[in-house]
């Protein structure tokens, strides 16, 4: 059997607090939407910018839980002001068969991001 890519976690529409094009790179995003849409800090992940139609592939790092951060950081900062709404998205390599019954984790933050 073979493996495909499916969509494993999405937090749709969050809006973006910072960007600090000065660090190394990634998104930092609020502990408590990681943990809702089982994400994991150093996870890849696509970022959909809804304003501009950027798409991007970056990782993520753990924000500091309750505060509604979600920061794109060095050259991703580029792609985005504060105030944009993004989607951020991650994938799961999984068996075709299991891919078939998997269900994602979907999360809907309000617009200050909080779940």
């Amino acid at each position: 059997m073979y493996q495909i890519q499916i969509l494993k976690s999405k937090v749709h529409r969050v809006t973006i607090t910072e960007a600090n094009i000065d660090y190394i790179g990634s998104l930092t995003l609020d502990e408590d939407l990681m943990d809702a849409a089982n994400m994991i800090e150093h996870e890849k992940i696509q970022v959909v910018n809804i304003n501009n139609g950027e798409r991007l592939e970056t990782y993520l790092i753990k924000g500091k839980r309750g505060s509604g951060i979600a920061c794109l950081n060095g050259p991703a900062a580029r792609k985005a002001i504060v105030g944009d709404i993004v989607i951020i998205i991650s994938y799961a390599l999984m068996d075709f068969e299991k891919a078939k019954s998997f269900k994602p984790t979907i999360v809907f933050p309000t617009r200050e991001n909080k779940l």
